[in-house]
């Protein structure tokens, strides 16, 4: 299995001469499987892109899986060139909002509103399909298996273990910020909070067990997360942690924050380094344009 990165930044687009390095396009990530199929970590603007790499001359296959519908999530798809082509097969993947009761197909149908784009929904010519998902339950595709968790964020939002027939597996968060309580030791409340965030962590890393690679959402040094707390994402220190309790081969810190400049990022790595005792774990810094391969 192998993947590469589209779109690494979070919450808006972030063009110009200080995000050259690292990308400023919203969060996107191709994943083709040793089956050959193509699967598509939600679709922010970075999958415009993606779509201009992908052949014209024939039928085209591809499974897009969104974490959550916030906008730096899911704006790419209006502009996901092969929604307007005939013949091709568009799968969406998603989850639905307990509180709404709203599905996956609202993200494209909303944004494809008179007052929003100029193109309906019914001028795409593309076949369109929508899945939703469950917590949990994997999905098979040719050579891969999809398992969805529920992870926090401010809206329902699923994190995506892929499994590949060749032995590889990655982890992706989507938007997460790891569990925390208001409660004090001592309130009456704090056990059983404290009990809750616990068990959500161990399933967590049940799910993530010796993935070979995790991407993470890692938006916050320690000093900006006091200030931010609750808005739903997480810090490189937890992300360097989950990934080391999982026994993660390769972690990716990723959904850069959008005032963060390349050279931000930069001192930011190297301070993570030089902090670090040996280890096995690779670290790196999710950059647009870049892809690996696992095993």
């Amino acid at each position: 299995m192998k993947f590469k990165f589209w779109g690494t930044r979070g919450s808006i687009p972030t063009p110009g001469p200080n995000t050259v390095k690292y990308g400023g396009n919203t969060t996107c990530i191709e994943v083709g499987t040793s089956g050959g199929d193509l699967l598509i970590l939600d679709a922010g603007t970075g999958i415009h892109a993606l779509a201009q790499t992908l052949p014209t001359n024939q039928p085209l296959t591809v499974h897009i899986f969104i974490t959550h519908t916030h906008w730096d999530h899911i704006q790419g798809l209006p502009f996901f060139l092969p929604i307007f082509a005939a013949h091709n097969e568009i799968h969406i993947y998603g989850g639905q909002d307990p509180t709404t009761g709203q599905k996956i197909d609202r993200a494209l149908t909303v944004q494809l509103q008179h007052s929003y784009f100029p193109i309906s929904e019914a001028q795409l010519k593309a076949d369109i399909y929508y899945h939703t998902l469950v917590a949990e339950q994997p999905v098979a595709i040719g050579s891969a298996r999809i398992t969805p968790l529920l992870l926090n964020h401010p809206v329902l939002n699923f994190g995506y273990r892929i499994d590949d027939d060749d032995g590889s597996s990655l982890f992706f968060t989507g938007d997460y910020e790891p569990l925390s309580h208001r409660y004090q030791p001592g309130d009456f409340e704090y056990r059983q909070a404290q009990d809750a965030i616990e068990a959500t962590h161990r399933n967590i890393l049940r799910v993530i067990d010796k993935i070979d690679a995790l991407i993470i959402d890692s938006s916050y040094t320690d000093a900006e997360y006091r200030q931010r707390k609750g808005w739903g994402h997480g810090t490189y220190r937890c992300a360097l942690s989950l990934a080391e309790q999982a026994g993660a081969g390769k972690l990716f810190f990723t959904h850069h924050e959008p005032t963060r400049t390349d050279r931000q990022l930069d001192e930011i790595y190297q301070a993570i380094l030089n902090g670090r005792r040996p280890s096995e774990l690779e670290i790196y810094l999710a950059r647009e344009g870049e892809e690996h391969r696992l095993r």
